[in-house]
């Protein structure tokens, strides 16, 4: 098995370097991947950029030249529920596009025209084994839909207006690109977001984002323990 590990910035993924044992670097259209094992387990890693063109165009190297066969999306979001607080974690069920929005030709919001599709499901399998280490390490967690677009959330009706619109319990702006993508190629894909604002405040996630960070990193290297 080859596990992909897509962060969108270089503090998600910076941790995670020293944890990969012969390490090979290759750029693919200015993509840094970098390639090795974790435990015995082969992995290729990569800092997409911000955004859901980003992180989709990484995912699509990912699965169609280093032919990984899952992959983890590792971050930071913010909260849309009250229960998820600052360096709590969500991990996905599924994952929505919250700006995708075609209902003025009669589609429901955040339908991906051609596949129509709203949800896509995130790997059952793997996100138990996830749920388990945050268990075994007392962190608080949630599951449950993370909604993407290509906007910080931060403010109560943003929040609110997507939390309406898909019941989701976290923002980001790269995860549902990466299930996209992973889902038109059949790659199963787990997404983990530990939580960086839990009111859309930017003071809350210039002050929390580097832990929330090597907290995604210490749940995904406990996570390839498990599974390995």
């Amino acid at each position: 098995m080859v596990l992909g590990i897509i962060g969108a910035m270089q503090m998600e993924i910076e941790n995670l370097k020293p944890s990969i044992n012969n390490q090979k670097t290759e750029t693919i259209s200015g993509v840094e991947f970098i390639s090795g094992d974790i435990d015995g387990t082969k992995v290729v890693a990569a800092v997409s950029g911000i955004g859901k063109v980003f992180a989709a165009i990484c995912t699509e190297i990912m699965v169609l030249h280093f032919e990984v066969d899952h992959v983890i999306n590792i971050g930071v979001a913010g909260s849309l529920i009250p229960n998820l607080k600052v360096l709590d974690v969500a991990v996905a069920e599924s994952a929505v596009q919250h700006d995708m929005n075609t209902t003025a030709i009669g589609d429901p919001r955040g339908l991906i025209s051609g596949i129509n599709i709203i949800n896509f499901e995130a790997d059952r399998k793997l996100r138990a084994a996830v749920v388990n280490v945050l268990e075994a390490k007392g962190i608080g967690y949630e599951t449950g839909i993370i909604a993407s677009g290509d906007l910080f959330v931060d403010s109560d009706k943003q929040r609110e207006t997507i939390r309406n619109n898909f019941n989701a319990i976290a923002a980001d702006m790269e995860g549902a690109s990466i299930a996209h993508t992973c889902y038109i190629n059949h790659v199963p894909f787990t997404i983990i977001r530990s939580i960086s604002d839990a009111d859309g405040s930017a003071m809350d996630y210039n002050t929390f984002a580097g832990k929330a960070a090597e907290q995604s990193i210490a749940i995904v290297l406990d996570t390839i323990k498990r599974i390995k």
